[in-house]
């Protein structure tokens, strides 16, 4: 699972109604009450309502789901926290925050350990009244202090870019009572999204805290104690973890939880390939498989069990804004550093020979950190992006303000293709790397240009393997380096590659987390792959955060798109825009699925008698 990020998705557009009118301790205008909050729209859900619109509040409870971890060296700790060790997916699955989404709207946040939040007009601050029925699953009352606790906790002790981040937003927090609790935000921090970024902070305990002596910033052998639905139930290290529901649950009754967390258990099981990992599914070892191979799924779902109709392959739209999956090339290293040697990588990898040769024509091609949505942007700046961006020219390359915005390069229906390889040529002959008398390029200093793409992933590597002879014929000394998951992530955090694969899309309001992802503040951080930092990118996030209306939004994520891609620090890979889905026929899930997310873990439901018969027919392990 990927680690905490500040976040607005789960949190933004919608405005609520004020329920109560009054001055505010300053003398300010109108103290709004509410059952939620956003940005830009109303809440679709009124402070009455009594379920999700997408769910089934009759779904039944019980049964299991099983998923697969593939490509993993496994887990040994339960802390994803921190960047030491490898947590069990799912860690935090305990955890629950003030605030929580949904899946059908653009993040609207409703109270979910809250009962009501009130701020004033200017959003200076924020007072969350908790409810006083929320409990921690060891039966301790969930109070303010905890909350606090919480704060502090994350604010000393989380990932670098999430302190830097907290740090500019909240001036102060303090605890009113045992249910009410108050942030005060700094002054100059941009006001849209900070109620939403506090509000979404996962909640500790602090008993659990005490008695465990936990370390945030240390793996820990014992999973959190939270609020949440699920509890940890068993683990066996490296091979599986297994959640199962609390039937103490606090909030189960709750409008916000009708019809959801219906499965009695959660089980992951880890495997060291991909291959590996698809046999055992075959064999019935785990029922729910998302599937991320095209080659898997154009050639062999044909076993016995799909034949026999006992698992269902389906293909699921999906309306979030794509991964962003791409190759980034580390910037802290200096052969990287001319924007001529990277756009001379890029031209090497040839998507349309892959699509077709190796992808079976499933995926399109990446070329926006906001793909999929209307935030990606198109041609040339529009007058309002030029206000942006032309204070900002000279950090940016030459035709920032001229230029159609930066594409991922067409290639031809060979796998070499020889224009793409003639423009690297003379970009890299510009650059200072020149051919060798043994082929290779080298500097002025003798060095070769070598390029290491890091890979754990025996699947990935009919992908990289032509992409590394398309780059050997150009001179560059690149190699897949293939190494094992511990390897990976380890060389990983400590900027220790050359080419590495990462996920590095965006949200549809994008917020404080661009700061964790591109901001110069975190270039030491691992979310900021690349090592990006640029005085103009930090300008136009800033710009970003502030945006006050959704006209505004778009147009500074326009611009600040259009800057990231001009820079050529990624390599866009592809990206498919549907779920891509097969499970064993004992689940039952909401005939219309909402926009955002497929929830087979939230929304769907274990169907018993389907199950039976399943097992009665020895589908089943």
């Amino acid at each position: 699972m990927r680690h905490f990020v500040l976040s607005t998705c789960v949190a933004l557009g919608c405005s609520a109604l004020p329920v109560m009118a009054q001055q505010d301790e300053t003398g300010d205008a109108q103290v709004i009450r509410a059952h939620g909050i956003g940005v830009f729209d109303e809440l679709k859900l009124p402070a009455d309502f009594q379920q999700l619109p997408y769910v089934n509040a009759d779904a039944p409870k019980g049964g299991e789901i099983a998923e697969a971890i593939p490509n993993s060296s496994g887990f040994d700790n339960y802390n994803p926290f921190t960047f030491r060790g490898r947590a069990a997916v799912l860690s935090t699955i305990m955890l629950e925050s003030i605030l929580t989404g949904t899946a059908d709207e653009v993040g609207a946040a409703y109270c979910l350990l809250c009962e009501s939040l009130e701020y004033p007009e200017s959003r200076d601050w924020v007072i969350f009244h908790l409810r006083p029925e929320a409990r921690f699953s060891d039966g301790t009352p969930l109070t303010a202090q905890d909350v606090l606790f919480s704060y502090e906790t994350l604010r000393d002790k989380g990932l670098s870019s999430f302190r830097v981040v907290i740090g500019q937003q909240v001036r102060k927090a303090e605890v009113i009572d045992d249910h009410t609790i108050k942030f005060i935000f700094t002054e100059d921090y941009p006001r849209r999204d900070v109620i939403q970024s506090v509000g979404s902070l996962p909640v500790f305990s602090r008993k659990d805290f005490a008695e465990n002596d936990r370390d945030l910033e240390q793996p820990s052998q014992a999973a959190f104690i939270g609020s949440g639905p699920y509890v940890f139930d068993s683990a066996d290290i490296n091979r599986k973890v297994v959640y199962r529901r609390d039937p103490e649950y606090w909030g189960k009754d709750l409008p916000i939880n009708v019809g959801r967390h219906n499965f009695d258990r959660i089980r992951f099981e880890y495997f060291s390939d991909y291959d590996a990992a698809f046999e055992a599914f075959k064999a019935g070892e785990y029922t729910f498989r998302r599937e991320v191979s095209s080659i898997i799924w154009a050639t062999r779902y044909d076993f016995p069990s799909l034949q026999k109709g006992w698992v269902v392959k389906e293909t699921l739209d999906d309306g979030n804004i794509a991964s962003g999956q791409a190759w980034v090339l580390n910037l802290r290293r200096d052969k990287w550093q001319d924007i001529r040697v990277r756009q001379a990588i890029g031209l090497m990898f040839n998507f349309e020979w892959s699509n077709d040769a190796l992808f079976y024509g499933l995926y399109d091609r990446v070329n926006s950190f906001w793909d999929n949505s209307d935030l990606a942007a198109t041609g040339t700046p529009s007058p309002q992006e030029l206000d942006l961006l032309t204070p900002l020219a000279d950090d940016l390359p030459q035709g920032i303000l001229t230029d159609e915005v930066a594409m991922a390069p067409a290639s031809g229906e060979r796998q070499l293709d020889r224009r793409n390889l003639r423009q690297a040529a003379r970009l890299l002959d510009e650059a200072g790397w020149t051919v060798g008398d043994d082929g290779m390029r080298r500097n002025s200093e003798g060095r070769a240009l070598t390029l290491e793409i890091l890979n754990d992933s025996q699947t990935f590597d009919r992908v990289i393997n032509p992409f590394v002879q398309n780059l050997r014929a150009l001179g560059v000394d690149a190699r897949n380096v293939r190494v094992d998951n511990a390897e990976y992530e380890n060389r990983k955090r400590s900027h220790d590659f050359d080419l590495i694969s990462d996920h590095l899309g965006q949200d549809a309001i994008p917020g404080a987390g661009l700061q964790q992802y591109f901001g110069s503040a975190n270039v030491g951080d691992v979310f900021n792959a690349m090592g990006l930092a640029n005085p103009a990118i930090d300008t136009l996030i800033t710009s970003v955060e502030a945006a006050e209306t959704q006209a505004d939004l778009t147009t500074r994520v326009h611009a600040l798109d259009r800057a990231l891609r001009s820079l050529h620090f990624w390599v866009p890979q592809w990206y498919n825009g549907h779920h891509l889905v097969a499970y064993y026929d004992q689940f039952g899930r909401p005939e219309t699925l909402p926009p955002f997310d497929l929830g087979e873990l939230d929304f769907w439901w274990y169907d018993k008698d389907k199950a039976d018969k399943l097992r009665a027919e020895g589908a089943l392990r």
